[in-house]
């Protein structure tokens, strides 16, 4: 036999002991494909999908919403309403902690509310409708209203952005109109800030102080969130190519949003699953700045709402034959308030003629417009893509204006004049969950400072006041309605159907939950 020097036992040592090492590490590490860059990380600041997701790990809310859209208690244990309905004794769970090892307080979430309410108009809502809010202790937060509000803990654990996330109030004290100096929050994970290199990675590490809820099953935002990997790495990929072979070779473990014409391929790959996560779909949609003429006159909204063809936008993102699209989709994706009301304006087919004289109507003169386009965000592309050659011939003199989805969210966010870098229409994708009742739709509000247009509507938040103030819900369903109706009368934006969007994973993955991406009950077996 021959001899093996001292040297060549320990390389053979390290060779024996590497495959368990890997595997130990994928163990613990799990490697996520996020849709696009994360780019704004302060969850109170960016009305952005991905800034809401990585939020959900780094925070957590008061309440949480489940798949019926109902709220269930989440770092609270419940709550009592006392003096018919205008006093709210909500009380947190015994045991909660921040990520810097301090207590969770009564105080921390009252500030967190005030800072989330100065942006989101929900948020906004919460607060007009506010006598007080205030910490009766270190562990129960006191809302004294100025008149009921049953949805009270629907508003609170909101799914979409912006996100009420709870933070420490020496950060939620901080100008709501401004980041954050650091991400503390009492989530299942820790943000690795110094492990963050924007544009290509983003790092959490597990809360081990977290407490999950004692009970229940999880479902959507609700439930015990309980963790499985001790890291999290979100890397942002250059290209679809790129990250399919990265999910093929088992470099990454997920891909939140998978290219649609993979699909069939990655099906007949059985290390890979494929499945829709997000059920209640994507919401494809025309936004419009209605703080500048043409598009703050309803008739010239009016002239592309009669002139879309959601066909067109979903078969775009989707393809024609995957069976991933939806049409005849009203003001609310699918869901118990979506309806039929005036739908009848949305099917006609596309008569040019008409459009253009439409326009002429409406008082336009052939003035430059401009739209923006994200040329890094596949979906959203796709979808502007299309609105563009609507605009075009229909006879809108168009500037499209390409950039990346960074730049674009932080211009559309501003009220700027088209010469200082203002816009006047581009398209959005928002997860259907978001929008899904008029109590969490914050496209349409209409009461001016919503960050989603800036859209007047004096008429609809009267509705909408009604239908908050009701928990029947067949008055609510006519409610709805009339929202629908109002709507399509004033055209706060453009509906332009659903895509059903597929998120892939390695099979060796289970747990894998419902909704938007989450990173808790997901285990490697």
């Amino acid at each position: 036999m021959a001899k093996i020097g001292r040297r060549g036992v320990l390389q053979a040592g390290a060779a024996m002991a590497m495959p368990s090492i890997v595997a130990a590490e994928a163990t613990r590490v799990m490697r996520f494909i996020p849709q696009i860059d994360l780019v704004f990380i302060d969850p109170h600041t960016s009305t952005t999908n991905i800034t809401r997701n990585h939020a959900g790990l780094v925070f957590d809310q008061l309440y949480g919403t489940d798949s019926n859209y109902r709220a269930q208690p989440q770092m609270v244990e419940g709550h009592v309403v006392e003096d018919d309905g205008l006093t709210w004794r909500i009380r947190l769970r015994d045991g909660l902690r921040w990520h810097d090892g301090e207590p969770v307080r009564a105080r921390d979430c009252v500030a967190s509310i005030r800072r989330w309410g100065a942006r989101d108009v929900l948020g906004m809502e919460i607060l007009a409708i506010s006598h007080e809010i205030s910490a009766a202790d270190d562990r129960t937060i006191v809302f004294r209203l100025k008149r009921p509000f049953p949805l009270l803990p629907e508003a609170l654990g909101k799914p979409g952005a912006f996100m009420p996330a709870m933070m420490p109030e020496r950060l939620a004290l901080t100008d709501p109109f401004k980041p954050v100096a650091e991400l503390i929050g009492s989530g299942p994970y820790k943000f690795v800030a110094n492990e963050r290199l924007q544009g290509v990675r983003n790092v959490y590490e597990r809360f081990d102080r977290y407490v999950p809820r004692p009970n229940g099953t999880p479902d959507r935002g609700t439930g015990p969130k309980i963790t499985h990997f001790d890291r999290v790495v979100w890397t942002t990929m250059p290209d679809i190519g790129t990250a399919f072979a990265a999910l093929q070779k088992g470099e990454q473990d997920w891909w939140e949003y998978a290219a649609h014409d993979l699909v069939p391929s990655m099906k007949r790959d059985p290390k890979l699953r494929v499945e829709v996560l997000e059920t209640e779909g994507e919401f494809k949609l025309v936004r419009f700045n209605h703080t500048i003429a043409p598009f703050d006159r309803a008739a010239m909204r009016q002239v592309i709402l009669r002139a879309v063809d959601q066909s067109d936008f979903v078969n775009a993102v989707a393809g024609i034959e995957s069976g991933l699209q939806r049409t005849g989709i009203g003001f609310f994706p699918p869901g118990p308030w979506a309806n039929d009301a005036g739908m009848e304006r949305l099917k006609k087919p596309l008569d040019i003629a008409a459009a253009k004289a439409a326009l002429a109507a409406a008082g336009y003169q052939g003035e430059r417009i401009v739209q923006v386009l994200p040329g890094d965000y596949p979906n959203v592309k796709a979808a502007s893509e299309v609105l563009a050659d609507l605009l075009k011939r229909i006879g809108i003199n168009l500037d499209l204006q390409v950039t990346d989805w960074s730049t674009m969210t932080t211009r559309v966010s501003r009220k700027d004049p088209i010469d200082k870098g203002g816009f006047h229409i581009h398209m959005l994708s928002i997860p259907g969950l978001a929008l899904a009742t008029p109590l969490v739709n914050s496209r349409l509000r209409g009461n001016e400072t919503v960050e989603a247009g800036w859209y007047n509507g004096p008429n609809y938040e009267a509705i909408r006041t009604r239908w908050a103030a009701t928990t029947d819900p067949a008055q609510q369903a006519a409610l709805a309605r009339d929202i629908q109706l109002d709507a399509m009368d004033t055209v706060p934006f453009v509906p332009c159907g659903l895509t059903m969007q597929p998120s892939a994973w390695r099979s060796d993955l289970t747990g894998v939950l419902p909704g938007v991406a989450k990173f808790w009950n997901v285990r490697r077996v």
